[in-house]
């Protein structure tokens, strides 16, 4: 590939290496420079671009990032659309995503032109989120370099999701006096919870006295049914002769590790009884934050086999505490906003618009239909139809006749008087009718017909498991969209916005961790004119 200036008569067929706007004529970065665009871009004054020129066998940005991409299929890894020349890569089935550090070195080193980033390995996710991306840096590459990197990814070992399986799981609680019988309630909340995010549930739970024989003979009959046994001791661990320890041994079982280089998390005890595996959990297991038993958990749950060894390798990383470089979802003097399933998040629908791309003609998009069915309504009763806890609808342009549409929903109405100085007033409203204790507010535009219920699912699921901390974003591959979650901490930065402006104020600021939510092209598909109405197929509004 050749790079830089070219004379406009020795461009074409040539890549573009910047935007350029000429008039009425627009061309992005990657545009491959026709005759026509030539004669309009000497006819202009121009005289040369800067671009790009390939040499037999080299691949064009996008081809080569969607090339690559398509060599994880198999892997449970499904890939966005190329931009740019990158790709966003997104799974298939909740998991741990899984890398292999020294594979995922060799093929950045293969060429600096191609690059591959990752979550970390052995990182729980959910289908669609968000787990490597792919880019490009210049606008092509050498063939031979794309090849070699696609033979990189086809080991299937570089980067991969092992789906949690369909595992048998038991409880068994141990009892002492004095400990209720509340706590041992909320540990079994708390462990379904995260069985949940796995898609599974416990297959039964008992309670037995905190005794060897007891525990023993409890483990030695559920070892018969189940794949998995968690055991949550009403004591501590604190040697390998403990209670837990010693009724695997006396179940007939053996004892595979007792302690783990990983804080919250060291008194974790492994073993097993027949086929099933043991988990003594820690203490801290029946807390919500992550700590060495969901290290241990997950893994067991795609089927990975654990030995004492694996445990002791955990050190690196499994400093787990509340550290300043790592937040956790309660801090200090920050609110204790709930986490997981228990997060709650309320959706703030803007419809105080006027619409003014619409025309006189063509009446309000927010009232024009979509299978028959008023377009505002559609999208409260998408909102009603999601994990969100409560939904505010913003009116302001046309109020009263938003508002008659939306008559039988429980819905909130909140009338904003000063919709016309822009969307930011709109916004402020919607926030400041939320309750002061929800965790965070899901925006919502009015005129997205392609957005559906298990869309905005998809966003609180990831914003809880964020902690509640970060801006959530819904994406198309690599273009961003609508809707996005703010968390509460950021509510005050928010109603200090003003004029037409959003959340996109917030992202770009910098101040926040984003994080991106594949939903495909509905992310990007709103209705602001006649012609959008009907290319997605409703009615304008009748008058």
């Amino acid at each position: 590939m050749r790079f830089g200036p070219v004379a406009i008569a020795d461009a074409e067929d040539a890549l573009l290496a910047h935007s350029l706007a000429l008039g009425t004529l627009k061309l992005k970065k990657g545009h491959r420079l026709t005759a026509s665009d030539l004669m309009m871009l000497e006819q202009g004054g121009v005289t040369e671009v800067i671009a790009a020129r390939l040499d037999p066998g080299d691949v064009a940005e996008d081809a080569a990032a969607e090339a690559l991409a398509q060599a994880f299929g198999g892997a449970h890894i499904r890939a966005a659309n190329a931009s740019t020349g990158r790709v966003n890569l997104h799974a298939e089935r909740a998991g741990l995503f899984r890398a292999e550090r020294l594979l995922v070195d060799h093929f950045n080193a293969i060429d600096p032109a191609i690059t591959f980033a990752c979550l970390a390995d052995q990182t729980p996710v959910q289908p669609g989120e968000m787990v490597a991306t792919i880019k490009i840096i210049p606008l092509a590459v050498p063939g031979a370099s794309l090849k070699r990197a696609q033979a990189a990814i086809e080991t299937r070992t570089m980067a991969r999701i092992l789906p949690f399986r369909r595992l048998r799981v038991g409880l068994i609680a141990t009892t002492l006096p004095g400990l209720k019988a509340s706590v041992m309630d909320k540990t079994r909340a708390m462990l379904d919870s995260r069985l949940a995010l796995t898609g599974l549930k416990l297959s039964q739970e008992t309670r037995v006295a905190h005794a060897e024989a007891d525990l023993g003979a409890e483990l030695a009959r559920m070892a018969a049914r189940e794949d998995l046994i968690v055991v949550f001791g009403a004591s501590a661990v604190i040697d390998p002769a403990d209670v837990i320890p010693a009724a695997i041994r006396a179940a007939g079982g053996m004892v595979e590790r007792v302690g783990m280089p990983v804080d919250p998390g060291n008194l974790l005890v492994l073993g097993r009884v027949g086929d099933a595996t043991v988990i003594g959990a820690p203490g801290c297991a029946r807390s919500p934050k992550v700590n060495g038993f969901d290290w241990v958990l997950h893994r067991l749950l795609t089927g990975q086999q654990l030995a004492s060894q694996d445990i002791s390798r955990m050190g690196v990383g499994g400093l787990l505490k509340e550290i300043p470089s790592r937040p956790h979802p309660r801090q200090a003097g920050e609110s204790d906003v709930k986490v997981g399933a228990e997060t709650e998040v309320g959706v703030v629908l803007l419809a105080a618009g006027r619409a003014s791309r619409m025309g006189e003609a063509a009446g309000h998009k927010l009232l024009a239909t979509f299978g028959g069915e008023v377009l505002i309504r559609r999208m409260a009763e998408t909102a009603l139809a999601s994990q969100a806890t409560r939904t505010v609808v913003v009116t302001g342009h046309r109020g009263a006749d938003i508002a008659r549409q939306l008559e039988g929903l429980d819905v909130e109405l909140v009338s904003n008087p000063d919709y016309a100085a822009g969307m930011a007033t709109s916004l402020r409203c919607g926030l400041a009718a939320l309750d002061g204790r929800m965790a965070g507010a899901l925006v919502l535009l009015g005129d997205m017909p392609a957005i559906e219920a298990s869309h905005l699912d998809a966003l609180i699921e990831r914003f809880s498991s964020h902690g509640g901390q970060a801006i959530v974003r819904a994406c198309d591959g690599a273009r961003r969209g609508n809707p996005v979650i703010l968390p509460r901490a950021a509510f005050a930065e928010a109603m200090q916005l003003s004029g037409d402006v959003g959340a996109r104020a917030l992202i770009e600021s910098g101040a926040w961790s984003v994080v991106d939510v594949e939903i495909g092209p509905a992310a990007r598909l709103d209705v602001d004119t006649p012609e959008a109405v009907r290319r997605a197929g409703g009615a304008t509004e009748i008058t």
